[in-house]
C-alpha cells in the first residue's frame, strides 16, 4: 500500500468568526480567510495526500469549526483542537470532541503564558496526567526561552504522548543555539516525545533568511529525535510571513543529509505523523 504524504501542521481560519485576536490588519499577508480551496493547489503540487489542521484560536467554538471543515473534505486527516483545561468540565469537553472521527489531539499554548511555569501548576498538571493516562496526542507550543518549563513538565509527567511544535521556536534570526540545544536534547531523551520540523522560517529574518542559517537547527533536531520521531509541517499560512509553501518544503528537503533514504523521507513526510496521531 502506498504510504500517505502528510503535512502535519497547518491552519485554516475565517476572519468573520472573530476569535483570531492575533490576526490583525498589521499582518496583511494573514489578514484574510484561508480555507481548504486555498491550500489545495499546493497539496497537489507536492503530492500531499492530507493534513493535520491545528487550532489557531483558544476557543472551543474554533475546534468545532475545524471539525466541521474536516467533515467536508478528505484532505483533512485530523484536527488538533483546544480545550479549556482549567475548566472543571474539560474532560467532558474532550469527550464531546472525541465523538468526531477526525479529532486527534489537543494543543497546549505555553507560548501564550506570561510565565511558562504556569504549565506546572495543579490545573495543568492534573490535565496532563490525565492526557498521559488515556494516551491523548498533545501538541506543545512554546518558545525556546520557555523550554525549561517543558523539561520540568516532562520530568513530572514522563509518559505524556507529545510533540514539540516548530522545533520549540529557537532564536534563528539571532543565531542563538544555547540553551535550546541542550534543553531539546533532554526533551528528546524521552521516547514518547516527537518534534515537528515546522515554523522555522518565521523565526528567521522574514525578508532575508538563508537556508544555511536554518539547516543546523533542522539537523540538530533530527539528530536528537531520530528519523522515527520527526514530522514535516508547513505551518501554512503563517509561513507566508517569510516563505511560500514551495520554499518551506524546499528548505527542509535541502537540509536533509545524504543518509536520508526514501524510507526515511516517507517517515518524515507522513508515516511518523500517522503513527503519532494514530490515524487509521
Amino acid at each position: 500500500m502506498k504510504m500517505r504524504r502528510i503535512d502535519a501542521h497547518q491552519h485554516y481560519w475565517s476572519l468573520q468568526r472573530d476569535d483570531y485576536g492575533w490576526i490583525t490588519p498589521e499582518l496583511p499577508v494573514l489578514y484574510r480567510n484561508y480555507l481548504p480551496d486555498d491550500l489545495e493547489p499546493h497539496l497537489q503540487d507536492h503530492q500531499i495526500d492530507g493534513t493535520i489542521v491545528v487550532q489557531a484560536a483558544a476557543t472551543l467554538a474554533e475546534t468545532d469549526y475545524m471539525l466541521e471543515l474536516a467533515a467536508s473534505t478528505e484532505r483533512i486527516l485530523g484536527v488538533v483542537g483546544w480545550l479549556d483545561v482549567l475548566a472543571p468540565d474539560y474532560q467532558e469537553q474532550l469527550a464531546r470532541f472525541q465523538q468526531h472521527p477526525k479529532f486527534v489531539g489537543v494543543r497546549i499554548m505555553i507560548q501564550e503564558m506570561e510565565d511558562s511555569d504556569e504549565v506546572l501548576t495543579p490545573g495543568y498538571f492534573h490535565a496532563m496526567k490525565y492526557f498521559a493516562e488515556i494516551g491523548l496526542p498533545v501538541d506543545l507550543l512554546c518558545k525556546s526561552t520557555q523550554l525549561h518549563s517543558v523539561v520540568e513538565l516532562l520530568r513530572i509527567v514522563p509518559d505524556l504522548h507529545a510533540v514539540i511544535d516548530h522545533i520549540a521556536k529557537p532564536q534563528i534570526a539571532a543565531q542563538v543555539y544555547e540553551p535550546w540545544k541542550s534543553q531539546m536534547a533532554e526533551i528528546a531523551s524521552n521516547p514518547h516525545i516527537y518534534c515537528k520540523l515546522s515554523g522555522m522560517v518565521t523565526e528567521a529574518d522574514h525578508q532575508a533568511w538563508k537556508r544555511e542559517q536554518i539547516t543546523e537547527y533542522i539537523q540538530h533536531a533530527i539528530n536528537l529525535f531520530g528519523k522515527e520521531r520527526i514530522m514535516f509541517g508547513s505551518d501554512w499560512p503563517v509561513c507566508l510571513l517569510a516563505a511560500d509553501y514551495d520554499e518551506v518544503i524546499q528548505l527542509l528537503e535541502q537540509s536533509l543529509d545524504t543518509s536520508f533514504t526514501e524510507e526515511d523521507r516517507a517517515k518524515l513526510f507522513g508515516s511518523n505523523a500517522a503513527s503519532f496521531y494514530r490515524l487509521t
